[in-house]
Protein backbone atom coordinates (compact mmCIF):
# COMPACT_ATOMS: atom_id res chain seq x y z
CA UNK A 1 0.00 0.00 0.00
CA UNK A 2 1.07 3.61 -0.30
CA UNK A 3 -0.08 6.68 2.45
CA UNK A 4 -1.96 9.02 0.63
CA UNK A 5 0.32 11.35 1.73
CA UNK A 6 0.16 14.09 -1.59
CA UNK A 7 -3.16 12.76 -2.26
CA UNK A 8 -5.39 14.89 -4.18
CA UNK A 9 -7.46 15.88 -7.31
CA UNK A 10 -5.37 18.02 -9.40
CA UNK A 11 -6.67 16.90 -12.63
CA UNK A 12 -9.28 14.81 -14.08
CA UNK A 13 -8.85 11.67 -15.98
CA UNK A 14 -12.02 9.90 -14.88
CA UNK A 15 -15.90 10.91 -14.29
CA UNK A 16 -14.92 10.48 -11.01
CA UNK A 17 -12.48 13.03 -10.00
CA UNK A 18 -13.65 17.10 -10.06
CA UNK A 19 -11.80 19.36 -9.40
CA UNK A 20 -14.41 21.46 -7.97
CA UNK A 21 -14.48 19.07 -4.61
CA UNK A 22 -12.20 19.87 -2.24
CA UNK A 23 -10.31 16.80 -0.60
CA UNK A 24 -9.82 16.61 3.38
CA UNK A 25 -6.30 15.40 3.01
CA UNK A 26 -6.51 14.42 7.05
CA UNK A 27 -9.46 12.25 6.53
CA UNK A 28 -7.73 10.60 3.37
CA UNK A 29 -4.76 9.84 5.53
CA UNK A 30 -7.11 8.73 8.12
CA UNK A 31 -9.62 6.13 6.10
CA UNK A 32 -6.31 4.66 4.68
CA UNK A 33 -4.63 3.98 8.04
CA UNK A 34 -8.04 2.19 9.03
CA UNK A 35 -7.95 0.29 5.72
CA UNK A 36 -4.45 -0.81 6.67
CA UNK A 37 -5.39 -1.66 10.30
CA UNK A 38 -8.08 -3.41 9.05
CA UNK A 39 -6.03 -6.09 6.85
CA UNK A 40 -3.58 -6.28 10.07
CA UNK A 41 -6.58 -7.38 12.63
CA UNK A 42 -7.40 -10.01 10.06
CA UNK A 43 -4.17 -11.66 10.01
CA UNK A 44 -2.81 -10.15 6.91
CA UNK A 45 0.94 -8.33 6.62
CA UNK A 46 0.95 -4.65 5.09
CA UNK A 47 4.22 -3.54 2.93
CA UNK A 48 4.51 -0.03 2.58
CA UNK A 49 5.97 1.79 -0.14
CA UNK A 50 6.99 5.54 -0.40
CA UNK A 51 5.07 7.65 -1.75
CA UNK A 52 6.55 10.16 -4.37
CA UNK A 53 5.97 13.97 -4.45
CA UNK A 54 3.62 15.03 -7.39
CA UNK A 55 2.38 11.72 -7.62
CA UNK A 56 -0.87 11.72 -6.14
CA UNK A 57 -2.57 8.85 -7.43
CA UNK A 58 0.15 7.18 -6.26
CA UNK A 59 -1.91 5.82 -3.39
CA UNK A 60 -3.82 3.59 -6.05
CA UNK A 61 -1.39 0.44 -4.97
CA UNK A 62 -3.24 -1.79 -7.79
CA UNK A 63 -2.93 0.26 -10.54
CA UNK A 64 0.90 -0.35 -10.05
CA UNK A 65 2.07 -3.46 -11.50
CA UNK A 66 0.82 -7.36 -11.17
CA UNK A 67 2.74 -10.57 -9.27
CA UNK A 68 2.07 -14.06 -9.95
CA UNK A 69 4.08 -16.62 -8.90
CA UNK A 70 6.77 -14.11 -8.09
CA UNK A 71 7.45 -12.89 -10.71
CA UNK A 72 6.00 -8.78 -11.13
CA UNK A 73 5.17 -6.74 -14.02
CA UNK A 74 5.28 -2.88 -13.25
CA UNK A 75 2.54 -0.78 -14.95
CA UNK A 76 2.81 0.83 -17.77
CA UNK A 77 0.50 4.17 -17.29
CA UNK A 78 -2.05 5.85 -20.27
CA UNK A 79 -2.18 9.17 -19.21
CA UNK A 80 1.24 11.31 -18.46
CA UNK A 81 0.48 12.28 -15.15
CA UNK A 82 0.62 8.87 -13.66
CA UNK A 83 3.59 7.47 -15.79
CA UNK A 84 6.37 8.05 -13.19
CA UNK A 85 4.52 5.77 -11.05
CA UNK A 86 5.11 2.87 -13.23
CA UNK A 87 8.78 3.79 -12.74
CA UNK A 88 8.08 3.84 -8.94
CA UNK A 89 6.70 1.22 -8.85
CA UNK A 90 9.26 -0.69 -10.77
CA UNK A 91 11.94 -0.13 -8.35
CA UNK A 92 10.22 -0.98 -5.09
CA UNK A 93 9.34 -4.39 -6.39
CA UNK A 94 12.69 -5.06 -7.82
CA UNK A 95 14.08 -4.50 -4.40
CA UNK A 96 11.09 -6.30 -2.53
CA UNK A 97 13.02 -9.57 -2.05
CA UNK A 98 10.69 -12.29 -0.46
CA UNK A 99 10.24 -14.33 -3.76
CA UNK A 100 9.79 -11.57 -5.90
CA UNK A 101 11.15 -11.25 -9.40
CA UNK A 102 10.79 -7.92 -11.33
CA UNK A 103 10.14 -8.48 -15.20
CA UNK A 104 10.10 -4.55 -15.21
CA UNK A 105 8.07 -2.25 -17.01
CA UNK A 106 5.53 -3.50 -18.98
CA UNK A 107 5.91 -2.48 -23.03
CA UNK A 108 2.34 -1.93 -23.82
CA UNK A 109 0.01 0.07 -22.04
CA UNK A 110 -0.51 -1.88 -19.18
CA UNK A 111 -2.42 -0.19 -15.45
CA UNK A 112 -1.50 -3.50 -13.03
CA UNK A 113 -4.31 -5.16 -11.19
CA UNK A 114 -6.53 -2.31 -12.25
CA UNK A 115 -7.57 -4.51 -15.35
CA UNK A 116 -5.20 -7.46 -14.75
CA UNK A 117 -7.43 -9.85 -11.85
CA UNK A 118 -6.18 -13.33 -11.21
CA UNK A 119 -8.85 -15.58 -10.80
CA UNK A 120 -7.24 -19.06 -10.23
CA UNK A 121 -5.21 -20.28 -13.23
CA UNK A 122 -7.01 -17.57 -15.45
CA UNK A 123 -6.05 -13.64 -15.21
CA UNK A 124 -9.24 -11.66 -16.59
CA UNK A 125 -8.10 -8.76 -18.17
CA UNK A 126 -9.95 -5.78 -18.84
CA UNK A 127 -10.03 -3.49 -21.66
CA UNK A 128 -11.74 -0.29 -23.71
CA UNK A 129 -10.51 3.09 -21.08
CA UNK A 130 -6.68 1.93 -19.89
CA UNK A 131 -5.12 -1.12 -20.46
CA UNK A 132 -4.45 -2.02 -24.33
CA UNK A 133 -5.10 -5.76 -25.88
CA UNK A 134 -1.62 -5.72 -26.73
CA UNK A 135 -0.95 -5.84 -22.91
CA UNK A 136 -2.98 -8.73 -22.42
CA UNK A 137 -0.88 -10.68 -25.21
CA UNK A 138 2.47 -9.82 -23.64
CA UNK A 139 0.58 -10.54 -19.87
CA UNK A 140 -0.29 -14.04 -21.34
CA UNK A 141 3.18 -14.85 -22.87
CA UNK A 142 5.32 -13.35 -20.04
CA UNK A 143 2.78 -15.35 -16.78
CA UNK A 144 1.95 -18.22 -19.01
CA UNK A 145 -1.35 -17.96 -18.05
CA UNK A 146 -4.73 -17.95 -19.74
CA UNK A 147 -5.92 -14.13 -20.52
CA UNK A 148 -9.46 -13.49 -20.74
CA UNK A 149 -10.05 -10.59 -22.36
CA UNK A 150 -12.98 -8.13 -21.31
CA UNK A 151 -14.46 -4.96 -22.75
CA UNK A 152 -15.83 -2.01 -20.37
CA UNK A 153 -17.89 0.02 -22.26
CA UNK A 154 -19.14 2.40 -19.15
CA UNK A 155 -16.40 5.26 -18.61
CA UNK A 156 -17.61 5.17 -14.59
CA UNK A 157 -15.97 1.93 -14.84
CA UNK A 158 -12.66 2.42 -16.67
CA UNK A 159 -10.66 -0.23 -14.59
CA UNK A 160 -11.95 -3.93 -14.56
CA UNK A 161 -11.77 -3.80 -10.62
CA UNK A 162 -14.68 -1.26 -10.37
CA UNK A 163 -16.59 -3.87 -12.28
CA UNK A 164 -15.51 -7.36 -11.19
CA UNK A 165 -14.00 -8.74 -7.95
CA UNK A 166 -12.96 -12.34 -7.52
CA UNK A 167 -13.96 -13.25 -4.17
CA UNK A 168 -12.58 -16.83 -3.99
CA UNK A 169 -9.79 -17.69 -6.99
CA UNK A 170 -9.55 -21.64 -5.20
CA UNK A 171 -12.47 -22.76 -6.42
CA UNK A 172 -13.36 -23.76 -9.94
CA UNK A 173 -14.34 -21.73 -11.81
CA UNK A 174 -13.24 -18.88 -9.26
CA UNK A 175 -15.80 -16.91 -7.84
CA UNK A 176 -16.55 -13.88 -8.97
CA UNK A 177 -18.79 -11.12 -8.93
CA UNK A 178 -19.72 -8.28 -11.45
CA UNK A 179 -22.03 -5.90 -12.65
CA UNK A 180 -23.02 -6.92 -16.17
CA UNK A 181 -23.93 -3.39 -17.62
CA UNK A 182 -20.47 -2.44 -17.46
CA UNK A 183 -19.19 -4.63 -19.98
CA UNK A 184 -19.97 -5.29 -24.06
CA UNK A 185 -22.20 -7.55 -24.98
CA UNK A 186 -19.50 -10.27 -26.12
CA UNK A 187 -18.41 -10.04 -22.87
CA UNK A 188 -21.17 -10.00 -20.67
CA UNK A 189 -21.94 -13.60 -22.28
CA UNK A 190 -18.73 -14.73 -22.29
CA UNK A 191 -18.49 -13.74 -18.33
CA UNK A 192 -22.10 -15.69 -18.05
CA UNK A 193 -20.56 -19.05 -19.53
CA UNK A 194 -17.89 -19.02 -17.60
CA UNK A 195 -19.06 -18.30 -14.39
CA UNK A 196 -23.08 -18.87 -14.42
CA UNK A 197 -22.88 -18.80 -10.42
CA UNK A 198 -21.27 -15.52 -10.31
CA UNK A 199 -22.73 -12.72 -7.62
CA UNK A 200 -24.28 -10.04 -9.70
CA UNK A 201 -23.62 -6.73 -8.62
CA UNK A 202 -26.41 -4.06 -8.68
CA UNK A 203 -26.18 -0.38 -10.34
CA UNK A 204 -26.85 1.20 -7.06
CA UNK A 205 -23.60 -1.16 -5.34
CA UNK A 206 -21.20 -0.24 -8.29
CA UNK A 207 -21.88 3.51 -8.24
CA UNK A 208 -20.31 3.52 -4.61
CA UNK A 209 -17.59 1.55 -5.74
CA UNK A 210 -18.44 -1.75 -3.90
CA UNK A 211 -16.61 -4.28 -6.75
CA UNK A 212 -13.80 -2.15 -5.54
CA UNK A 213 -13.03 -5.27 -3.31
CA UNK A 214 -10.15 -7.12 -1.81
CA UNK A 215 -11.18 -10.91 -0.15
CA UNK A 216 -9.10 -13.55 1.42
CA UNK A 217 -11.36 -16.27 0.14
CA UNK A 218 -13.87 -15.48 3.43
CA UNK A 219 -13.23 -11.86 4.63
CA UNK A 220 -14.39 -9.51 1.39
CA UNK A 221 -13.58 -5.76 1.97
CA UNK A 222 -15.08 -3.19 0.64
CA UNK A 223 -16.71 0.24 1.13
CA UNK A 224 -19.35 0.02 3.57
CA UNK A 225 -21.97 1.95 1.40
CA UNK A 226 -22.55 -1.18 -0.75
CA UNK A 227 -25.17 -2.65 1.24
CA UNK A 228 -27.03 -4.79 -1.13
CA UNK A 229 -23.85 -6.52 -2.07
CA UNK A 230 -22.85 -7.03 1.60
CA UNK A 231 -26.30 -8.53 2.08
CA UNK A 232 -25.17 -11.13 -1.08
CA UNK A 233 -21.95 -11.54 0.23
CA UNK A 234 -23.15 -12.82 3.27
CA UNK A 235 -25.81 -15.27 1.79
CA UNK A 236 -22.90 -17.02 -0.74
CA UNK A 237 -21.11 -17.77 2.90
CA UNK A 238 -18.95 -14.43 2.89
CA UNK A 239 -18.00 -11.97 5.59
CA UNK A 240 -18.21 -8.91 4.44
CA UNK A 241 -15.73 -6.39 6.19
CA UNK A 242 -17.00 -2.47 5.34
CA UNK A 243 -14.75 0.14 5.19
CA UNK A 244 -15.11 4.03 4.99
CA UNK A 245 -12.82 5.60 2.00
CA UNK A 246 -15.25 7.75 1.05
CA UNK A 247 -12.19 10.64 0.33
CA UNK A 248 -10.52 8.27 -1.62
CA UNK A 249 -13.40 7.78 -3.58
CA UNK A 250 -12.90 11.15 -5.22
CA UNK A 251 -10.39 9.86 -6.70
CA UNK A 252 -11.92 7.44 -8.38
CA UNK A 253 -10.71 4.60 -6.06
CA UNK A 254 -11.75 2.47 -3.12
CA UNK A 255 -10.25 -1.07 -0.88
CA UNK A 256 -8.97 -2.74 -4.38
CA UNK A 257 -7.54 0.66 -5.95
CA UNK A 258 -5.76 0.94 -2.61
CA UNK A 259 -4.37 -2.19 -2.80
CA UNK A 260 -1.47 -4.46 -4.59
CA UNK A 261 -1.13 -8.06 -3.81
CA UNK A 262 2.26 -9.74 -3.85
CA UNK A 263 1.97 -13.76 -5.01
CA UNK A 264 5.91 -14.87 -4.09
CA UNK A 265 7.20 -17.55 -5.53
CA UNK A 266 7.42 -19.14 -2.20
CA UNK A 267 5.29 -19.08 0.74
CA UNK A 268 6.69 -17.48 4.14
CA UNK A 269 5.89 -18.95 7.28
CA UNK A 270 3.69 -16.08 7.90
CA UNK A 271 0.98 -14.09 6.27
CA UNK A 272 2.04 -11.20 4.28
CA UNK A 273 0.85 -8.70 1.79
CA UNK A 274 2.06 -5.68 -0.13
CA UNK A 275 -1.23 -4.38 0.20
CA UNK A 276 -2.27 -7.81 0.91
CA UNK A 277 -1.39 -11.41 -0.32
CA UNK A 278 -4.17 -13.82 0.24
CA UNK A 279 -4.53 -16.61 2.42
CA UNK A 280 -5.48 -18.76 -0.43
CA UNK A 281 -2.15 -18.28 -1.83
CA UNK A 282 -0.46 -19.32 1.61
CA UNK A 283 -2.39 -22.31 1.70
Amino acid sequence: MCPPTYFDVVYEINPWMDLGVPVDASRALAQWEHLRATYEAHGHRVDVIDPVPGLPDMVYAANGGVVVGGRALAARFTYPERRPEGAAYERWLAAAGAGITSLGQATEQNEGEGDLLLAGDVMLAGTGFRTSRAAHAEVAALFGLEVVTLELVDPRYYHLDTALAVLDGGTSPATIAYLREAFSPASQAELAERYPDAVLATPEDAAVLGLNVVSDGRHVFLTDRATGLHDRLRERGFEPVGVDLSELLKGGGSVKCCTLELRPATVPSTTTTTAVLDEEARA
